[in-house]
């Protein structure tokens, strides 16, 4: 099918510079707290041609460093759920989102049902806990700059570089402020369950989202769901992805199974 020439316009997912026309399913990506789409500039090359990804390129990042990043849940997704219906034919979709990316997507996936009465082929959860379960972690959010400062590095979720590098930092500690701020007060609304497959990816030596936590996501859909564990820590999704990429083909192309919560992984 041929693209739409408006889609190449949107903020939120711009073009892909390859042609993407003959590819099975449209993969939407979403980045944890502090990063951006070049999480996954790689990931085309070493996805099969079969997926097409389009990753969301949020305010106050990237091309749009000068947009001002939102820090509520809801009024990013009242935001970015038109570009993603833009995005939505005749072709197959997925949601993926790391941590903070996780919510977002689903959210996006929870309003796409309310909305347009339409499911993505499969959710995919990576590095969330479910959102029913309470948070593992103090609010950060509101502490003061210096504070605040200290309790990023503590989490090792922020390069050590971007600490030694002031201005850098500086112009940098809006955008985490914003989306510890989103992640850290997003209440998760009462909802009819989900009814598509749902694969939660989690880290095993991810201290604060432990399997247990990872398979309360099975509550929030009727539909079928899996888990699958990897070595590393909270950031698994950069230390090991070569073999999450490939258990993501597998969910997305049914190249084989991922392995089941529960299964020992």
């Amino acid at each position: 099918m041929e693209q739409n020439p408006a889609m190449a316009d949107s903020p939120w997912f711009p073009q892909p510079k390859a042609d993407v026309r003959a590819a099975r399913v449209r993969l939407f990506c979403f980045p944890y707290a502090g990063g951006s789409a070049l999480i996954f500039r790689q990931w085309p090359e070493l996805l099969s041609p079969d997926i097409e990804l389009r990753a969301a390129h949020l305010p106050g990042r990237g091309v749009r460093l000068w947009e001002p990043p939102f820090d509520n849940m809801h009024r990013l997704v009242d935001e970015l759920l038109p570009a993603v219906a833009e995005l939505l034919d005749d072709k197959p979709f997925a949601l993926f989102g790391h941590s903070m990316g996780g919510s977002i997507a689903f959210e996006v996936a929870r309003r796409l049902r309310a909305e347009l009465g339409v499911e993505p082929l499969r959710l995919i959860i990576s590095g969330r806990r479910a959102p029913h379960l309470p948070d593992m972690l103090r609010p950060i959010y509101n502490l003061p700059e210096e504070e605040f400062k200290e309790e990023l590095r503590r989490l090792n979720g922020t390069p050590s570089e971007v600490f030694e590098q002031p201005e850098l930092m500086e112009m940098l500690l809006p955008i985490l402020r914003a989306d510890v701020t989103l992640s850290q007060t997003y209440n998760c609304e009462t909802r009819p369950s989900l009814s598509c497959p749902l694969t939660v990816f989690g880290g095993l030596g991810d201290e604060y989202d432990d399997p247990e936590a990872l398979d309360g996501w099975r509550e929030h859909t009727v539909g079928s769901f899996s888990r699958k564990m990897f070595e590393g820590d909270h950031f698994f999704i950069n230390t090991a992805r070569q073999q999450l990429l490939r258990e993501l083909e597998g969910a997305l192309l049914g190249g084989h199974e991922v392995a089941r919560a529960g299964g020992g992984e």
